[in-house]
């Protein structure tokens, strides 16, 4: 196979600013719109139109649709990555500071660490991988302890839990990707989950009565804002700079978002949402980012690669948040 053409360095540079700044500052898009808008209802608006975008552009340009069994793959993924996690993100904001949230889910790869273990044997629990995922929990305990006095309140106990849980719900897709039949065409993929996880954010977000009440009316414009930017800037424009970056650049250097998000979530949080900024959150955060950078360092057996993106590049060799 031909190699690829070097790109500009500026839009390597351009690329790699998108998935820093961009994907991390959705966390506090989805803090201020989940203050007026319902969670599930917000998410389902968000990935629908983001899915159906992505689709559309993927059939026009001559992508073929997914088959009846790539279909059901997308379907139980969407449920998985959609339903589960990001329904539970977007309901944890309403009582989470969208720092916290940023640096809960980073323990993502430690949940994918433990369950590659377990189900495909691609990791070995070494002492290195051991210490950091012991390090990674105990950056957890540190946020949502009520027993350790760092001087500010830990977060809402229901509010961790739904991370914690929405987390390994993420994990457990990445680590079932492998074994699941999925669209050639990643961004077809993408979108089609994104699609389906929209539908079933909306169906869910009927069934728990999210529109009963709700007046579209009476949401502000920084609302509507907040869900135009998780749609355009977070979805479509990051989700496509982390495709051409897996292209061009090292799995390893593109990874790095994992480390760059939740400081950029945690600052933006502190400086432009008033969150609150103490010893605990930077213990925690530290703690968190320790442990991600030590798993994500860590050799495998063979290279995995997240549900969104499974083998966006050729090679099939190896993100969080679309």
């Amino acid at each position: 196979m031909q190699a690829l053409p070097r790109p500009h360095r500026w839009k390597t540079l351009l690329a790699f600013a998108i998935i820093y700044l961009v994907w991390g500052s959705t966390f506090l898009a989805i803090r201020i719109g989940v203050r007026e808008v319902p969670p599930l209802l917000l998410a389902g608006m968000r990935f629908f139109a983001a899915g159906i975008v992505l689709y559309a552009w993927m059939r026009a340009t001559g992508t073929a649709s997914p088959n009846r069994r790539e279909w059901a793959s997308v379907t139980f993924l969407a449920a998985l990555i959609f339903l589960v996690d990001y329904g539970l993100v977007f309901w944890a904001e309403q009582r989470v500071p969208s720092g916290i949230t940023a640096v809960m889910l980073a323990t993502i790869p430690a949940f994918t660490a433990l369950l590659e273990i377990l189900i495909l044997r691609t990791q070995k629990l070494t002492l290195r991988l051991g210490c950091a995922l012991v390090v990674g929990l105990a950056g957890v305990a540190v946020l949502v302890s009520r027993s350790v006095g760092f001087g500010d309140a830990p977060i809402e106990k229901s509010g961790a839990i739904a991370l914690v849980v929405g987390a390994i719900s993420w994990s457990l897709a990445t680590v079932l990707t492998r074994k699941l039949r999925l669209p050639e065409s990643k961004v077809m993929s993408s979108g089609a989950q994104m699609l389906v996880g929209g539908i079933m954010l909306l169906l869910a977000a009927a069934m728990f009565g999210e529109f009963n009440g709700f007046h579209w009316r009476a949401v502000s414009s920084g609302a509507w804002l907040a869900l135009a930017y998780l749609i355009v800037a977070g979805s479509i424009i990051a989700f496509t700079a982390y495709v051409w970056l897996i292209h061009h650049e090292s799995p390893t250097k593109v990874g790095t978002y994992a480390y760059v998000n939740p400081v950029v979530a945690v600052l933006l949080g502190y400086t432009l949402g008033g969150e609150a900024l103490g010893a605990r959150t930077i213990v925690g955060t530290l703690l968190v980012l320790v442990s991600v950078i030590v798993i994500t360092t860590t050799p495998k057996k063979k290279e995995e690669t997240d549900p969104l993106v499974k083998a966006a590049d050729p090679s099939r060799k190896r993100p969080r948040s679309v």
